[in-house]
């Protein structure tokens, strides 16, 4: 057991954690400026590889309806599982807000896709399209949601979705595959060659924004609401996700895949949420570093577990 989590180890988080590190480096002591990096990842490194991996998924209707009723699902529980903490736990609005962030948005998407495409491969790849576009979502509405319910707007939620040039990628490609036909072969060549270039760029962008989030202040009236949270993602995420799995009957690639994905640590843009709408931002912050070091250890684990590479 050891020398498989060992080797899981080594083939797929030391890659991983190259891109981080220089990332986190870069922003250390040249002060690396994400937002161009940013605005690169989302209107174009994104659209290329969810369009290039739909176009080619091997997945089928009912891979789509159990990715999509897990996403859903198990969405439901933890936000349901972060509002009971946060009432027995007495928190502050702002500090439950900050919670359930943590609880319930992992870093799927910059994180969760370059892992998943080295630990089960195309494959693997192919099955984690349809949650991550879920995910992102969900991020721009039930997100939003949670960190500011007062002030929540669902006119503004849905065009914040439809203003993610990767939705109108995943309708491209649908379409394509509803209609039998392809890409041709040129163009299919160069969004291949662009989707190629998404892990290294948004790892890049994950090692400099943590070196930013680092420095956050947290006050100690948090520091009850941060353990809470470390454990829920680490700990009680996991566990509650391979429960709905297997309540659904999620067996095989599918199951593992899934699994990792709802196992990643803090989604990194839920500071953002949180910082915009007043929800802890120093809780978030701190929960997405340490929850995004500790993955380095418990992600070997379970992808050996779930018999990954």
């Amino acid at each position: 057991m050891i020398e498989n989590v060992l080797s899981t180890l080594f083939k797929v988080i030391v890659p991983l954690s190259i891109p981080v590190l220089a990332g986190a480096l870069l922003g250390r002591f040249k002060n690396l400026d994400t937002k161009p990096l940013l605005t690169l990842y989302l209107y174009f490194l994104s659209p290329a590889i969810i369009l290039d991996t739909l176009a080619t998924a091997e997945i089928s209707f009912d891979d789509v309806y159990k990715t999509l009723s897990f996403s859903l699902l198990n969405l439901f529980l933890l936000w349901g599982l972060a509002n009971v903490l946060g009432r027995i736990l007495k928190l502050a609005p702002a500090e439950a807000a900050g919670l359930t962030l943590v609880s319930t948005f992992t870093n799927s998407v910059n994180y969760g896709l370059p892992l998943v495409l080295l630990a089960f491969g195309q494959l693997g790849l192919d099955k984690a399209s349809v949650y991550v576009i879920g995910q992102m979502v969900i991020v721009n509405t039930i997100g939003v949601y949670f960190a500011a319910r007062s002030q929540f707007s669902v006119r503004s939620a849905v065009k914040s979705v439809f203003s993610l040039p990767a939705i109108y990628a995943a309708i491209l490609a649908l379409m394509l595959r509803a209609l039998g036909l392809h890409m041709p072969d040129e163009l299919a060549s160069g969004v291949s060659m662009v989707a190629g270039a998404y892990s290294p760029v948004v790892l890049a962008i994950l090692g400099a924004q943590m070196v930013k989030v680092k420095a956050a202040q947290t006050e100690r009236n948090v520091q009850l609401a941060f353990w809470t949270g470390i454990t829920v993602r680490l700990l009680l995420a996991p566990l509650l996700a391979a429960l709905v799995l297997l309540l659904l009957n999620i067996t095989g690639t599918l199951f593992s895949v899934l699994l990792i994905l709802a196992s990643m640590p803090v989604a990194v843009n839920s500071v953002v949420l949180a910082e915009r709408f007043s929800s802890s931002p120093s809780l978030v912050s701190r929960c997405i570093v340490w929850t995004t070091l500790a993955s380095f250890l418990v992600l070997p684990v379970l992808i050996v577990v779930v018999g990954g590479v």
